[in-house]
């Protein structure tokens, strides 16, 4: 099944906005939250850092980055979905946070901000959804960040052990798409999903892109057997 362009991906998360916290709960049976505490904690802990979050939805990773690196200056999130955006807006201002997030609709690949802008760039369960454009991706993340910033990638794959890839093929391709799609009543939106991360490269290809892209120290930590 091919990667859903640009334009289709706005729809299609406008679509899955209202269920999609509790569902990436549900799927990921809570782990989707212990994943994301992971990549705040590679933030550096000092103070008044600014932090860009792609792909923020309703804001989940950038909650996680403020609770666990409370001294972060400045947070923004970038994202195509106009109902992601409206959920993560009512989030910020539910925890008090509309001083310090800042919240845009916008492309990944053509960002709204300068170049070293920013002192890190997260992107969560994201890059997949741009896989034919990871190059541009990558471009992109590295002219906003500043000389010796961190770029941190969280996304879902297939895992490599052999004993775990046939249970997580019949979670992933039986079960997910119906558990999704009898809570949201989005079936083929979550087909998609399946799909495109198994269409995910590996991460060897990603570590050789992001250094084609300038990235220096380039690291992989598996999680969860290796499905993140």
């Amino acid at each position: 099944m091919p990667v859903v362009p640009a334009p289709s991906l706005a729809v299609l998360f406008d679509r899955l906005a209202g269920s999609y916290d509790i569902l990436n709960r549900l799927i990921s049976f809570g782990q989707d939250q212990r994943w994301r505490r992971a990549l705040a904690r590679r933030i550096p802990a000092e103070a008044g850092l600014r932090v860009l979050d792609l792909a923020c939805g309703t804001g989940d990773q950038l909650r996680m980055l403020l609770r666990e690196r409370p001294r972060i200056g400045f947070a923004a999130g970038v994202d195509v979905s106009p109902g992601m955006l409206a959920l993560g807006r009512e989030k910020v201002r539910r925890l008090g946070l509309d001083g310090r997030v800042s919240l845009v609709r916008g492309d990944a690949l053509a960002l709204p901000f300068p170049d070293a802008s920013f002192d890190a760039v997260t992107i969560s369960f994201g890059v997949r959804n741009l896989a034919p454009r990871r190059h541009e991706l990558f471009r992109e993340i590295r002219r906003v960040l500043r000389p010796g910033g961190t770029a941190l990638i969280l996304e879902l794959t297939v895992p490599q052990s052999p004993l775990v890839r046939p249970f997580y093929h019949l979670y992933t391709r039986r079960i997910m798409p119906l558990l999704g799609g009898l809570v949201s009543w989005k079936f083929r939106e979550y087909r998609y999903l399946n799909h495109s991360i198994e269409e995910f490269p590996p991460s060897e290809t990603l570590c050789r892109e992001l250094r084609e892209a300038g990235f220096a120290d380039v690291t992989v930590r598996g999680m969860t057997w290796g499905v993140v």
